[in-house]
């Protein structure tokens, strides 16, 4: 690894294929990693900022499926509205990886509906998903020490901001601490999916789900340029910076600590609770209804256990089966830390009987 901790001595270049990125350099690529139809070329945009110090090569990715649009904005932020001028090693900008995707407004590859997000590692001769996978994995993430890989929720749904790790990898687990986020969900990701081959194959990465599909939501983006701020000033790519401590955390390691409550009755949903909310045990999360709003037919879905909405439903029409929230458990000591923060908020802006 290229960690600062690592005490290299001078700047390297970045090469990929035939192309150096020297120090105190940047580039902006359109990088092909396939053809239409029609034999056009696909590109996918890359910027690769080289610090005039040594430190660490960081990979900065979104939009592996091709609707989710938050984490674009973050990439693109960090790569072309900060200042580099102090930046030790190397940040290798993804912000849309699934191009195909995204130019459809699609989550998948058109190709076949290919998800780009289980074809990592990729491989040369393989599927049209997979060889797209392997041209931008054995170029620009293989090379890094570490990764951050920004995704939003599905379509019809919404996350709060949260962090997926494989904590059990101590590198990892750093990652994930020094992301900032209150909730870190364990696990090590699918089979395919970037952040666990990047992390097999040696490049500590975690995920960052943030939000919805098909939209810019500025608090959710804002809230992880703080956890990339956060994260590039623990790795030591801004040294002189503070690594931020979001209040709280609640890292979920066992699968008894999370649940996605689902729908028992087909109908339209009244959501009572959004996404970060607070639910104690029994409260009433929702509830379903036929189109004539009869109270025989009514059903109320309520929290098995006091915890945090971490995925909430957006569309409000269900099959019996779908899923309607995210929701995870909260220990004591943070069930407090959270219920201080909520009544310091409440305190800064004005209870509900404040005559406002």
């Amino acid at each position: 690894m290229a960690d600062v901790e690592a005490g290299a001595a001078e700047p390297e270049p970045f090469t990929y294929d035939d192309v150096r990125v020297e120090p105190g350099e940047s580039r902006n690529e359109r990088y092909r990693i396939s053809e239409t139809y029609l034999g056009d070329p696909i590109r996918v945009p890359v910027t690769i900022i080289n610090g005039t110090r040594p430190g660490p090569t960081v990979f900065l990715s979104a939009a592996a499926h091709g609707d989710e649009l938050n984490g674009i904005e973050v990439v693109r932020e960090v790569a072309h509205d900060w200042d580099h001028a102090d930046l030790h090693g190397t940040l290798v900008c993804l912000p849309v990886l699934n191009v195909p995707g995204f130019l459809a407004q699609e989550r998948y590859l058109p190709i076949y509906d290919r998800d780009l997000n289980r074809s990592f590692p990729g491989h040369g001769e393989s599927t049209s998903a997979k060889r797209m996978a392997h041209r931008l994995f054995s170029a620009f993430v293989e090379p890094c020490d570490y990764g951050l890989d920004f995704h939003t929720s599905t379509r019809g749904r919404t996350n709060m901001l949260h962090v997926r790790a494989d904590t059990t990898n101590p590198a990892v687990e750093r990652l994930s601490h020094a992301f900032s986020s209150n909730v870190i969900i364990d696990g090590d990701g699918p089979e395919g999916s970037l952040r666990r081959e990047a992390t097999d194959a040696g490049v500590p990465t975690i995920t960052i789900e943030m939000g919805e599909a098909h939209r810019f939501q500025r608090d959710l983006i804002d809230q992880a340029l703080t956890g990339v701020a956060s994260v590039l000033a623990e790795v030591g790519c801004h040294p002189d910076s503070s690594v931020h401590w979001p209040g709280w955390r609640t890292v979920i390691t066992d699968s008894s600590e999370k649940t996605w409550l689902r729908a028992d009755a087909g109908g339209i949903v009244d959501m009572k609770l959004g996404r970060g909310e607070l639910v104690h045990e029994g409260d009433v999360i929702c509830t379903i209804t036929d189109p004539f709003k009869e109270a025989d037919d009514s059903v109320s879905v309520e929290a098995p256990f006091t915890g945090l909405i971490v995925g909430v439903l957006e569309n409000p029409v269900v099959y019996p089966g779908n899923p309607l929230c995210h929701l995870v458990a909260l220990d004591d000591d943070t069930l407090r830390a959270l219920e201080r923060e909520l009544s310091a908020s409440l305190s800064l802006f004005g209870g509900p009987d404040d005559g406002a």
